[in-house]
């Protein structure tokens, strides 16, 4: 970090580095006019006589603000993100002590994973591996590793550096915040440098994602449960800082849910997502099948099973134009759809 503030313009820290606004505000340090200069170079400008009255030290004043990038960076996961490549989980056993229907699963960046089973099957016991960066000391046995390495004890035990978001069936907002409001207390403490723009972005992607549109006035007690599910999606998506995203049946959300796993996948997350939706299951790279507490199998979506991927997805189509129809209140009893369904 040294090497950094040695080489380093302020006006370069500033824009790697956003939040050290603020350090140069809590010590008063007016910095305009000295942005093509290093911080040292800065201090440097100081006379002795206005270092003795001001009570500047130049060393530790360097020191402090190393220490403060570093805290910071730790604090907000900002590397951390980055360089999470993959996940693996290596076999443990069921809840007979039977060892898992696989050795070791590694799932990489911007892939997605399904998760299927029947409820109750060992879903949430997964989850809360992965969460706890599992080393065999959980119910299940399991290792988890995280790109082929035992993690960094942090994942653990860090209240700000996730390794899991959860986006989850049952979403009840209780602050008496306006959508926007919401949006800009998240991003300032993510320490967003352009806020405006970030929110602006969420708010568009997430009504691109809900069937019906809202503002960025609406209180965010008032949203239905799919604008509620949306604006999980796209903040996870754009701000959060967790590598790994586990989304628990999207199906119910009343969103679109291609157009969410595939703005997930862009933003490069890991997306673990358990389903009872054939759709969803087969857009997924590879599933999970889990059966009494542990995985049963690991499949790779086939070629068979992307064809027939593809005609689901022509009948879902029509299913969604159906919906929207009712919802204008139009009549769905006309020859469009008997024809549609016909060339099917």
């Amino acid at each position: 970090m040294n090497n950094i503030l040695d080489t380093m313009t302020i006006k370069e820290l500033q824009q790697k580095y956003p939040f050290i606004i603020n350090y140069f505000e809590e010590n008063r340090l007016d910095i305009e006019g000295y942005e093509d200069k290093t911080f040292e170079e800065y201090l440097n400008h100081f006379t002795e006589e206005e270092k003795e009255e001001w009570a500047i030290d130049t060393r530790k004043l360097i020191e402090d603000l190393s220490s403060y990038i570093i805290q910071m960076v730790e604090f907000l996961g900002l590397e951390d993100e980055a360089g999470i490549e993959s996940l693996s989980i290596i076999a443990g056993t069921d809840k007979n002590g039977n060892k898992e229907g696989f050795e070791k699963l590694t799932i990489y960046k911007s892939e997605i994973v399904s998760i299927v089973g029947p409820t109750g099957s060992g879903k949430s016991r997964l989850l809360a591996d992965i969460e706890w960066t599992a080393q065999e000391d959980t119910p299940t046995g399991r290792t988890i590793l995280i790109n082929n390495e035992v993690p960094d004890m942090k994942w653990r035990f860090s209240s700000n550096n996730k390794l899991v978001a959860q986006l989850s069936q049952n979403m009840n907002f209780v602050m008496d915040l306006t959508v926007e409001e919401f949006l800009e207390l998240h991003a300032e403490s993510r320490m967003v440098e352009d806020v405006d723009r970030v929110v602006k972005e969420i708010i568009e992607e997430a009504n691109n994602l809900a069937g019906e549109e809202f503002k960025l006035t609406t209180p965010i007690t008032s949203l239905s449960g799919g604008q509620s599910r949306a604006l999980m999606i796209a903040d996870t998506a754009i701000l959060s800082s967790s590598p790994i995203v586990l989304i628990d049946e999207i199906e119910n959300a009343g969103i679109d849910r291609k157009k969410a796993l595939n703005l997930l996948v862009s933003s490069d997350k890991i997306v673990l997502m358990a389903t009872h939706d054939p759709i969803l299951a087969l857009m997924a790279d590879k599933r999970i099948v889990i059966k009494n507490g542990g995985i049963d199998k690991v499949i790779e979506t086939s070629e068979e099973e992307k064809e027939v991927l593809a005609e689901l997805e022509k009948m879902d189509h029509i299913m969604q134009n159906m919906r929207n129809d009712l919802r204008n209140g139009l009549s769905i009893n006309n020859d469009k759809y008997y024809q549609l369904f016909f060339v099917l």
